[in-house]
């Protein structure tokens, strides 16, 4: 019989699971936390061409999650050996699909049914954002078997990177670009938790993929395939960004954004750089600060909310107390 086993908490399998388990249960969220509600006074004061852009830059960045919910992660768990991993893996992809319904929680807010109904009718027929989640989903697609190549899970594993750490970017910009003018600021909030939780699984995602890429024999190779496949990824996205932004005069900056975020992904898989980056929109930078938003601590979470993580019970002689009295 086949010997199945238990994961062992105790014994950690490498010297970062127990960081990014932490971290992840840190940054616990869900979208009924956020009132986005606060946002309608601001969304009627946008353009039309404004609020179209932000409701298709959400209906994109719902399709990527979908896409990271329901197979991507569900099928990288499926190869990767250390127990404790793969736990951190199943964490990540529940998150996803808070991040997928979240959209949703700011749709309801900000727009009729029949407005939604056409962003999603939308989705589908974008030739660009069907692009992407199609390139993507054939390397989740390539490990769908029982056994599989290091670079089969190699390349899976860093198409997760490229979509965690570089695709959802474009869909991103516009969500901080406005917070940092002041507007549509609490969905902003929602934007901003779902940020930090794609920051850090690109970053393990990625630390998966460099040991696998180390065991690689034909290293040089592997990564001249997985370039083409980052460059092909942003040929794309340049083409999406025109679409989506040049009616609100922005492509250029988001351009910027996209390829500071190529590096990025870059970096996590512990490659150099390859794009060249001028200057990223300070305003959009300092919309991903989450040390610079205040809010009331008793309405909701926001994104310098933290959790107590040390607590204390209390105990019957904490109640003890000296009443005498001295005269």
């Amino acid at each position: 019989m086949k010997q199945y086993k238990a994961v062992n908490w105790n014994t950690p399998e490498n010297d970062y699971v127990l960081m990014f388990w932490e971290q992840n249960i840190k940054q616990f969220w869900i979208d009924t936390e956020y009132i986005p509600s606060k946002d309608i006074d601001s969304w009627k004061g946008l353009s039309w061409d404004m609020k179209e852009c932000y409701k298709k830059a959400l209906g994109g960045l719902t399709l990527l999650d979908t896409l990271q919910s329901h197979t991507g992660m569900p099928k990288i768990i499926d190869h990767i050996n250390s127990l404790q991993n793969k736990a951190v893996l199943s964490y990540m992809c529940m998150m996803e699909a808070i991040h997928a319904k979240s959209y949703s929680t700011i749709f309801t807010t900000v727009s009729t049914t029949n407005e939604i109904n056409d962003v999603f009718g939308w989705v589908k027929e974008n030739k660009f954002l069907q692009y992407k989640a199609a390139t993507i989903d054939k390397y989740y697609r390539a490990i769908d078997k029982e056994k599989i190549s290091d670079e089969e899970l190699f390349m899976a594993l860093g198409a997760s990177v490229l979509l965690e750490s570089f695709l959802f970017y474009s869909g991103f910009f516009l969500p901080l670009w406005l917070c940092g003018q002041g507007q549509m600021v609490a969905s902003a909030d929602i934007i901003k938790k779902i940020i930090a939780d794609e920051s850090i699984h690109g970053v393990f995602v990625g630390l998966m993929a460099q040991e696998v890429f180390a065991k690689l024999p034909n290293k040089e190779e592997v990564k001249a395939r997985f370039l083409n496949l980052l460059n092909d990824l942003y040929e794309n996205e340049i083409k999406y960004t025109e679409e989506l932004y040049t009616v609100v005069g922005l492509t250029a900056e988001v351009k910027e954004y996209v390829r500071y975020n190529g590096n990025k992904a870059l970096m996590n898989l512990g490659f150099d750089p390859i794009f060249e980056v001028k200057q990223v929109n300070p305003i959009v930078l300092n919309g991903l600060n989450t040390e610079t938003t205040q809010h009331d601590f008793f309405s909701k979470k926001s994104t310098n909310y933290e959790k107590a993580m040390e607590i204390v019970h209390l105990k019957d002689d904490d109640f003890k107390m000296d009443v005498s009295l001295e005269v």
